[in-house]
């Protein structure tokens, strides 16, 4: 390295070839490298930003193969891996109403290559019946709330009632002797049932089943008198008039069924529920992936044949303003908020 030149002024102090003392000149490149490496932060997250994702993405669907959330699942991962042109795996991780696929992802480290399609049960339900091992909260970071999916209350065909309000006087007039089907404790269909026997003051038995299908298969049968099921589940059997519907939980009507009031409209408006589905990932995963993340779910959101695809199972798509990280985790909350005191009075914890 060439050596710079000194001179001695008449003042006897020491200054370098450019007029500068030595100790300013090293105070000088100490202040450069330490700007240079501020810098690189902001750099690294650019590079990472520009070159995520850089090998296939892995989708945790928390439940088997086959039910809402795997379909739901595999219709945003078409899109999503569209978007990002990257493939998404979709890994199903079922048992515990969900939790054991939603807790390995809790404990995933944080490099935005593990999703995990959550819903109301992973999200919601379970921290309030399940002793879990992780926050549902604070070990997730959301992504962008996917759709909503409100239940339809049902009955069989031979009950003695054609609208809600009919039902409602029959089950007063019959304290005791109706029964409705769940798919267990702390399921959607459970903690509808409590509810409404609070809000209309009415009494009847609750039947726990293994799943969606036997339910539907004895509700048919006429086994049982009523239940809420999904519309996927329920519409065909409605449609060939085989079960009755009264009522859709949520504000508004379905698109795939005009017909089928709303709790509103048929005079039980605190009886809003929506089985809703959200991508989550591992707490702490970069903002920069996140970002890129909520764009291509909400790219997905926006395609009109997905659009339709998800439809035609009964999902309804979020307005454009629910579709934000921050609006799905205000969601969730506000969700915490509602149901978690419901279950709890109840006493209802996981079988």
């Amino acid at each position: 390295m060439k050596n710079r030149k000194r001179e001695i002024c008449t003042s006897g102090s020491v200054r370098d070839e450019d007029g500068q003392p030595p100790h300013l000149l090293g105070r000088r490149n100490f202040l450069h490298l330490a700007a240079g490496a501020a810098a690189l932060p902001a750099i690294s997250r650019f590079a990472r930003a520009q070159t995520y994702p850089s090998r296939p993405i892995t989708m945790i669907v928390p439940f088997p193969p086959g039910g809402l959330a795997d379909v739901i699942g595999r219709i945003a991962a078409e899109g999503i891996r569209a978007s990002l042109r990257q493939s998404i795996i979709i890994e199903n991780v079922g048992g515990a109403n969900g939790s054991i696929g939603t807790g390995r992802v809790a404990r995933t480290a944080p490099d935005g290559y593990t999703l995990v399609l959550g819903i109301w049960n992973t999200h919601v339900g379970n921290a309030a019946t399940y002793a879990l091992q992780y926050d549902v909260v604070k070990d997730f970071a959301p992504i962008a709330l996917l759709a909503d999916a409100p239940l339809l209350l049902v009955a069989k065909k031979a009950i003695p009632a054609n609208d809600l309000k009919e039902l409602i006087a029959w089950l007063k007039a019959n304290p005791d002797k109706a029964s409705m089907g769940t798919v267990g404790a702390g399921s959607p269909g459970h903690l509808l049932g409590l509810l409404l026997q609070q809000e209309t003051g009415t009494r009847f038995g609750l039947v726990a089943y293994r799943g969606a299908a036997p339910q539907t298969q004895d509700l048919v049968a006429g086994q049982i008198d009523m239940g809420f099921a999904n519309p996927a589940t329920a519409l065909p059997h409605v449609q060939a008039g085989s079960i009755k519907a009264f009522a859709v939980t949520a504000k508004n009507r379905l698109a795939v069924a005009p017909d089928i009031p709303s709790v509103d409209e048929a005079g039980l408006p605190r009886l809003y529920f929506s089985l809703w589905a959200g991508l989550f990932a591992p707490r702490g995963t970069p903002s920069d992936m996140i970002g890129k993340l909520n764009s291509a779910a909400v790219n997905t959101l926006g395609d009109p044949i997905l659009r339709q695809k998800l439809a035609e199972q009964g999902f309804e798509i979020p307005p454009r303003e629910r579709q934000t990280p921050e609006a799905l985790a205000a969601y969730q909350k506000a969700e915490i908020d509602k149901w978690w005191p419901i279950i709890k009075a109840a006493n209802i914890k996981a079988e």
